[in-house]
């Protein structure tokens, strides 16, 4: 028997022997919810574009005094410029294949962002959510998998997590996965390599054009601190939506899609300025339930969720620096018969069991 925690609830039962299936559940959302509106999707472009116009204007002409406002607010707007993105990959945005490539390309140029390396990536983490080994978005770390680590690995995984680097995350995931295209099936390749060349283009276009005409501040000032502010909520989006220490992942044996889905995903809310500017992304249970689900229709999907399958859901959290403390604090490494575990807790149990 395995257990799954809840919400507040413990609920010992077999993953194999709940009466629903993921069918089930996206069977039972208003089918309004699946439609897309082309109105609703490019007006959500326009908005970010306008933002991150805004976004570079305050940059330019603020006091420096006010600079570190129009750097936060300008990597919060180009972090949706990754949401209409997400919803190209997952063909949300678009009827039309090729419109959702455009657009996906696009709208991940600036950040720098393979756009297929990610869509194929990221499809593969919808269908393992919260399986052990197996999800490739964020997984916990086993400690006989930590112990095998290189040493310079160990201390770079505690750093990220008692240093509270947690938002540097995505940045070392970004580089060491999405421009190998040899990390990719080989009928997914000529892809990987159409979005690598497209962003390295893009790049090499880019930089040297900011650098002369700015010089080294310029390119610090205008793209690496926004670009970081992004990756600040790339990481910390990545993180939260999977990750509490009641939240279980499974091994490949006990995993069950529904669960994983509706039990592992996390409802949080952000400041209402970053709900707007990132498109709805972090009203992110229904979104584990269909990847089919524009981002403009997750709030009505995510209502009816909570009528019909609240009792299936976890806690609903507010986002806030004691809740990153809190989470980097009890989430560091994983047993899959016992949850999270701290590094100290790890120590302490390794410890005693050598008496």
């Amino acid at each position: 028997m395995t257990t799954f925690i809840v919400g507040n609830q413990n609920q010992t039962q077999s993953p194999n022997q709940v009466d629903f299936t993921l069918k089930d559940i996206i069977k039972s959302l208003p089918k309004e919810c699946f439609e897309k509106n082309p109105r609703k999707a490019w007006t959500g472009l326009i908005i970010s574009v306008l933002m991150v116009i805004f976004g570079y204007a305050s940059i330019t002409f603020a006091p420096w005094f006010l600079l570190p406002v129009a750097w936060v607010f300008t990597g919060t707007a180009l972090t949706g410029f990754f949401v209409i993105g997400h919803d190209c990959g997952h063909r949300s945005f678009s009827n039309r294949r090729w419109v959702n490539d455009l657009v996906g390309h696009l709208a991940f140029l600036p950040l720098i962002y393979p756009f297929h390396s990610w869509r194929i990536g990221h499809n593969y983490h919808h269908k393992h959510t919260n399986k052990l080994d197996y999800d490739n978005a964020w997984h916990p770390i086993r400690p006989d998998v930590y112990e095998a680590w290189h040493p310079v690995y160990r201390i770079g995984y505690r750093l990220l997590l008692t240093k509270k680097l947690w938002w540097l995350g995505s940045i070392g995931h970004w580089l060491v996965i999405h421009f190998d295209w040899r990390n990719f099936d080989r009928k997914d390749r000529g892809n990987v390599k159409l979005s690598v060349f497209v962003v390295l283009i893009g790049a090499a276009i880019a930089f040297p054009a900011l650098f002369l005409t700015t010089g080294i501040w310029g390119v610090i000032k205008f793209w690496f601190i926004p670009w970081l502010v992004y990756h600040f909520w790339m990481s910390t989006f990545t993180y939260v939506h999977h990750t509490t220490p009641s939240v279980p992942f499974k091994s490949e044996t006990d995993w069950n899609e529904a669960l994983a889905q509706l039990s592992g995903t996390v409802h949080c809310d952000y400041p209402r300025w970053v709900e707007f500017l990132c498109h709805d992304i972090n009203v992110h249970v229904p979104h584990h339930i269909s990847t089919g689900i524009p981002s403009y229709n997750l709030r009505k999907a995510y209502q009816s969720i909570k009528e019909n399958w609240g009792e299936y859901l976890h806690d609903e959290y507010k986002f806030s620096w004691s809740l990153m403390k809190d989470l980097t604090d009890k989430c560091q490494l994983y047993k899959e018969d016992e949850g999270y575990l701290s590094f100290q807790e790890y120590r302490n149990q390794s410890v005693n069991s050598t008496y």
